[in-house]
């Protein structure tokens, strides 16, 4: 792992009366004006630049006054689960009659508003059906849709193919023509923009002249939870959503089922950061989607009886573990795969395969193999009828749904179906074609990445000095974010002396250093470390990559570095 510097400008911008280390954190993530930092709802990008708006809300007002039967068919991860929450919730709010929500099952019917998925929803006889987070990709879906008489609004934020669908109507910032600045949108976002746009229009028709006005504020926090699991980018417009539900639920008015959640995490709502919706919620939340139905996670965060949403709560949770078993058994058989490949031997693009291993758990796998060899990963899984599942994840500089892309435009027929954006992707292919997949995959990487690019890069921003170890920057550095994907966390370095090391759970190194000077003693964690390298008790000194956090332990607050990587010094 190489720990470089992270850029910043020539000249730091003015962001008003902050410390100088904010603004040098700000600026190295772009930031270059003081208005970006303004995280209040005036700020979001208005509803009118979204190509699409005006036919989707006519499409809406239509069956708001005929009492429609409105149907969203949504995606099966937390994006899709928030977003599938957040439609049914805000239209019936807004006066929808008869609104209702079907999530195809990832091992039945696959991703996205599909033929087959279209004769499901037929049954629940819709007038208007509304895909929440896919349908970009989905033209044979929606073409079924039509030609069943149905009226379809497609909202998604995904890359859209060569064809758009024939859809009544199409809000997403990717589509061609869209001149909305933030493509970053994720699913979940762009269905709260439609139903901004729905209520303005509601309210020009004088709808609430005789009755309050809906607050469509109170989904934020579902809008927070979904944008951050999505790892989109949290550009200034995400962070304004992602910044207005946190406030919502560390205020205590969040849905009962994120509450419920967050007490079976053990979490503190009140302390609540981006970084808990990402690895918190997130993830026991999608774990429905991965091993069974995420119908289970809608009715979570639908229901409004507390009792209720602490058992679904409860069974998420479980299902979380479930899930992290089975992650576990398939990293050690991944690793068991490449453990006797020389380093110079191993592709620049893994693609990894195993008969048993689980569909809904190999974009995890995907994930913790890139981490490990710092290489875009793709592992598959048997999706029956002879066809593979692959769940892709990508380095900074390789867009992997753009390399899907020219695979397949040089190998006709080699990939079934694929879709993504640049650092995650999914495709299906015929299983006798995983050898020549996986040869081609690695071809493209090669000729888009250099041997250095698969090193590992951790960017710092570089060191603290003694006297800035304390609680109140700890403090303002949580609450400076929302942190996200493309706005990290602040990373900091240094030496440090090595006091104390002991392993708590089964992977994770608690810590006790000094500063270089021996001046200041700080507790420290690093979560999964290699336990065949620690404790190492030879070792004195470590070099560190950190986050500076807060620890709370029986109502004291202490500052604890959070450890990124340690290696001896």
């Amino acid at each position: 792992m190489r720990i470089d510097p992270r850029p910043l400008p020539a000249t730091l911008p003015f962001l008003g009366e902050l410390p100088p280390l904010l603004t040098r954190l700000y600026a190295a993530r772009g930031v270059q004006s003081e208005a970006e930092l303004d995280k209040s709802l005036a700020r979001l990008i208005p509803y009118q630049q979204l190509k699409g708006i005006d036919a989707a809300v006519d499409l809406l007002v239509t069956a708001l006054e005929q009492r429609q039967r409105i149907l969203i068919v949504g995606d099966f991860d937390a994006d899709g689960a928030t977003a599938s929450t957040v439609g049914t919730l805000g239209l019936r709010l807004l006066g929808a009659a008869h609104v209702d929500y079907l999530v195809p099952n990832r091992f039945e019917y696959g991703y996205g508003l599909t033929p087959e998925i279209v004769a499901v929803a037929l049954q629940r006889e819709p007038q208007l059906l509304i895909t929440v987070d896919n349908g970009i990709s989905s033209v044979e879906g929606v073409a079924a849709a039509k030609a069943a008489g149905l009226q379809v609004l497609v909202t998604d934020h995904h890359l859209p193919g060569d064809e758009l669908p024939a859809a009544d109507a199409i809000v997403n910032p990717n589509q061609p023509g869209c001149a909305f600045p933030s493509k970053a949108l994720a699913g979940v976002g762009v269905i709260f923009y439609v139903l901004m746009a729905l209520r303005a229009r509601l309210r020009s028709l004088g709808w609430y002249e005789n009755k309050p006005q809906p607050n469509i504020g109170e989904l934020l926090d579902l809008v927070a939870l979904g944008s951050v699991a999505d790892v989109v980018p949290l550009d200034a417009n995400n962070r304004i959503l992602v910044h207005q539900g946190l406030e919502r639920i560390r205020a205590g008015r969040a849905r009962p089922g994120i509450k419920a959640i967050l007490e079976v995490a053990k979490r503190d709502a009140a302390r609540i950061t981006s970084t808990d919706l990402g690895f918190i919620l997130g993830p026991r939340l999608n774990a429905a989607g991965r091993l069974d139905d995420m119908s289970l996670g809608i009715e979570c965060l639908l229901t409004t009886d507390v009792a209720a949403a602490r058992e679904m709560a409860a069974q998420l949770d479980g299902m979380n573990q479930d899930r992290k078993s089975i992650e576990q058994g398939m990293q050690r058989e991944a690793l068991a795969q490449l453990k006797d490949l020389p380093v110079e031997s191993m592709p620049y693009g893994l693609c990894l395969f195993d008969p048993e291993w689980h569909q809904g758990v190999i974009g995890i796998l995907a994930s913790r193999m890139k981490e490990r060899y710092f290489r875009p990963t793709i592992a598959f899984a048997d999706a029956g009828d002879g066809l593979l599942k692959g769940s892709g994840r990508s380095v900074q500089g390789f867009h992997i749904r753009d390399a899907l892309a020219v695979v397949a435009s040089q190998h006709p027929n080699l990939i079934a179906k694929y879709g993504g954006h640049a650092m995650a992707a999914g495709l299906t292919l015929p299983e006798e074609n995983f050898p020549l997949f996986a040869e081609a995959f690695d071809a493209e990487v090669r000729r888009q990445l250099r041997e250095e690019d698969l090193t590992g890069r951790l960017l710092s921003d570089g060191t603290l000095a003694v006297e800035e170890f304390h609680l109140e920057l700890a403090r303002a550095l949580r609450h400076a974010g929302p942190w996200g994907q493309h706005f990290p966390e602040p990373v900091f370095h240094g030496v440090f002396q090595l006091v104390e090391q002991r392993v708590v759970g089964e992977r994770h190194l608690k810590v006790v250093l000094k500063t270089e000077c021996g001046s200041v003693k700080l507790d420290g964690i690093a979560f999964g470390v290699d336990r065949e390298v620690w404790p190492n008790p030879t070792v004195k000194w470590v070099e560190l990559a950190y986050k500076l956090d807060v620890n709370e332990f029986r109502g004291n607050e202490t500052v604890q570095l959070m450890i990124a990587h340690i290696e001896p010094r």
